[in-house]
Formats: C-alpha cells, sequence, structure tokens
C-alpha cells in the first residue's frame, strides 16, 4: 500500500502544487471564527437576483427545458449577449461564431488561457489583480509575469507595457490578461489609455484577455471596452454576476474572433459541456429586458464608496477613488510596520473587521488591504468605526 501511494504521488501535477488554495475563501473561514466580525471579504453583490430574471429561469424549468442545451449557450441567450454589447459598448459580435456561454467568467478566464498557451509561454498581468489569473496561468504550465503598476494609480502604462515585452521577449508572450473596472483597486481605463496599450500590441502575436466583468458598475465615466479599439486581438470576458447580482448562477461568456472560439469551444465542450439550462434563461431574461436593473444598485454602491473614500483616508488609509466595482484599495500607513497579511489577522482579531490581504493580489499589493463594500452602509459605518478606534489603539501602543 505505501509503494503504492509513492507511485501515485509521482502523477500528480506539478503545475497544481505552485497555485496554493484560494486564500479569499481561506481568509473568509479564518474571519468567520471571530464573533461579531464585520466581513468586508467577500467580491459578491449584496442584492437579490431581480424578480423578472427569476420569474424566467423558474418558467424554463416549467417549461421543460431539462435537457441539454446548445454547447455554446442557447441561441436566444447568445444572440441577447451579441445585442447588448452592441447597443450598450458599440461591439459586433456574431452570436452563431463569435460568443460562448460559460459557467460564469471562471470558466471564461481558464478556457481563454487554456485555448492559446503551452507550457513555458509567459502571460503578462498588471498586479495588483484578482488572484486566479496568475493561479490559472500556473496551473497551465504558463509563466506569470507580474508587473507592479502601483506606481501608475494601479494602471499599466504604454511605456511599461512596451518595456516588458522587449525586456521578456515578444515571441514568448501570448497574451496580456487586463481587467477593468479592476478587482481589487476598482481603477477604469478610459478611452485613450486603451488605445495607446493598443499600440503597444497590435500587429504582434499576444492576445489581449479583458476581464470586464464590472462593466455595468462604473461611477462617473463611461465604461470603453479594449475591444472597441482592438477587437481582432482581443478575448472579451463578461457575464451577470455581478451586474444582476447572479453570482450563484454562473452564467459568463466570451466574445471574441470566430477563429479563437472555434478552438476555446472544444476546450469548453470537455471542460463543462454547456452551461445550467435555468441559469441561461434567467441571463436572457436580464440582457433582454434588465438593463435598467443595475441603475439603482450603481447608485447605491457609489453611496458607500464616497463614504469609505473619505472616511478611511481621513483616518489615515491612504485611498485612491475607484472608478468602479465594489472595492477601495487602502494602504496601509508605513509606520505600522505590518505586511499585509499580519495587518488583516490583526485587524480581524482586535477590531472585528474582516478585509483581504492585498499580498493575495500579487506584486505590489503587500502595503495595501482590500475592502469589499458590497454591504449594507451601516455595517461600512460600524467598520470604520471600528477601523478608527484601532488604528488610535495601535498608534498609542507605539508610542508607548
Amino acid at each position: 500500500m505505501p509503494e503504492l501511494a509513492k507511485s501515485l504521488q509521482n502523477v500528480e501535477n506539478k503545475f497544481l502544487k505552485t497555485i496554493g488554495n484560494n486564500k479569499i475563501r481561506l481568509f473568509n473561514e479564518e474571519f468567520s471564527k471571530y464573533p461579531g466580525t464585520i466581513k468586508l471579504v467577500v467580491g459578491e453583490p449584496d442584492f437579490n437576483t431581480p424578480e423578472h430574471v427569476k420569474k424566467a429561469a423558474e418558467k424554463s424549468i416549467e417549461d421543460n427545458y431539462s435537457h441539454y442545451s446548445p454547447q455554446k449557450g442557447f441561441d436566444g441567450l447568445r444572440k441577447a449577449i451579441s445585442n447588448y454589447l452592441s447597443s450598450r459598448y458599440d461591439l459586433t459580435y456574431d452570436p452563431e461564431s463569435e460568443i460562448i456561454v460559460t459557467v460564469g467568467a471562471t470558466e471564461a478566464i481558464y478556457v481563454s488561457v487554456a485555448s492559446i498557451i503551452n507550457v513555458g509561454d509567459k502571460v503578462i498581468i498588471p498586479t495588483p489583480a484578482f488572484s486566479f489569473y496568475a493561479s490559472t496561468v500556473k496551473a497551465l504550465g504558463g509563466i506569470p509575469i507580474e508587473v507592479d503598476v502601483t506606481d501608475n494609480d494601479f494602471k499599466l502604462s504604454s511605456q511599461k507595457l512596451q518595456k516588458v515585452i522587449a525586456d521578456e521577449g515578444e515571441d514568448t508572450i501570448k497574451a496580456i490578461i487586463l481587467n477593468f473596472p479592476s478587482n481589487p483597486t476598482g481603477v477604469a481605463y478610459d478611452k485613450s489609455e486603451i488605445e495607446e496599450l493598443a499600440k503597444v500590441v497590435s500587429g504582434k502575436g499576444i492576445y489581449v484577455i479583458c476581464d470586464e466583468i464590472y462593466s455595468e458598475l462604473v461611477y462617473d465615466v463611461k465604461h470603453v471596452s479594449f475591444a472597441n479599439v482592438l477587437p481582432e486581438q482581443t478575448i472579451l470576458i463578461n457575464g451577470v454576476s455581478k451586474s444582476h447580482s447572479m453570482t450563484g448562477y454562473r452564467i459568463g461568456y466570451i466574445a471574441a474572433p470566430a477563429a479563437f472560439v472555434a478552438e476555446a469551444d472544444k476546450l469548453h465542450a470537455f471542460t463543462t459541456t454547456a452551461a445550467s439550462n435555468p441559469a441561461q434563461f434567467g441571463a436572457q431574461e436580464a440582457l433582454e429586458n434588465g438593463l435598467d436593473d443595475p441603475i439603482e444598485t450603481r447608485k447605491v454602491y457609489k453611496q458607500r464608496r464616497d463614504y469609505l473614500v473619505k472616511e478611511l483616508n481621513e483616518i489615515g488609509y491612504k485611498t485612491l477613488n475607484p472608478q468602479g466595482a465594489f472595492y477601495v484599495f487602502p494602504r496601509i500607513p508605513k509606520e505600522f510596520g505590518l505586511d499585509s497579511e499580519s495587518f488583516a489577522r490583526k485587524l480581524a482579531k482586535d477590531a472585528r473587521v474582516g478585509v483581504i490581504p492585498g499580498s493575495i493580489f500579487g506584486k505590489g499589493g503587500d502595503n495595501y488591504f482590500r475592502i469589499s463594500y458590497a454591504v449594507p452602509l451601516d455595517d461600512l459605518k460600524e467598520a470604520v468605526k471600528r477601523i478608527k478606534k484601532f488604528t488610535e489603539d495601535f498608534e498609542k501602543e507605539s508610542v508607548n
């Protein structure tokens, strides 16, 4: 039996050993052990799915849509996605050949990366960034090239991108992963910034995988897709999870050039076969008749954002004003002398406020922490009171 166990160890996937566990989930579980903790941890809307969306999903069950859907998703949903992208962002995608419905944006990320990289290929990721990107690249045998962009208000500049490509070798790079509005920083790129980045990669054999799942949650700015500027090299990822509070429905999608979609669809077939039928009908309803649903939630998120940014800066945590999503990414005061994990654990233990350490989000993140403001305003106000007292007490201890 021991010999059998030893032989099984020899066939384990060596790439999976490099990625570890989902630390956001682990910290969420750890902080849950402290009674009364206000958890500003998980990136999930605190609103319910709109009633008309739920009814559409229920009706599909009543109408006996109980068999496999088409592999790429129901025709109606793919048409709804195509029409939505056209009307909302002035993008043109053929629903038959250029769109795949996926099980959340997570599957879309995995399928997109897996369809274009081989072992040893490099993928550029501006950081701090959603941790799944680097982990996915590693799990597939690729090499994530993390580019610290904290010196430019969390945005990748065209000059820095050009330098990284030159340093790493253009022929070794298969893709860049961008996410805006961003998790964890909330920053968004405007059209001129996108155009400058596009100039650097245009005509090169480099895909831009652009995760725009928070595109409906923007404040004071208009969302511009990377596909508006460089559609022939862009793999657009989006979904209804954040816009319509449908995280549990697990509906995302890929919109991309037909040649890429044809290859990605092969992997999609062997990964999930197809997305859930009721969820697809709910998503179709959201995109056809729920375009105004995010308006009210945006107003609420903006109110929370404005409150948090002001209060955190006054307490002494330098916080940029995010342009989208529902996160703020405050800087830990240098005088604290704590890395982000130590800070987050101390804050949870002493003040009963749960936040996510910035180190989870890659290079440059260790001086920061992430707060999700997808929680009621009253909870945020109480959390701010606790953070303020925690900070005052910490400063007194440091003096003594």
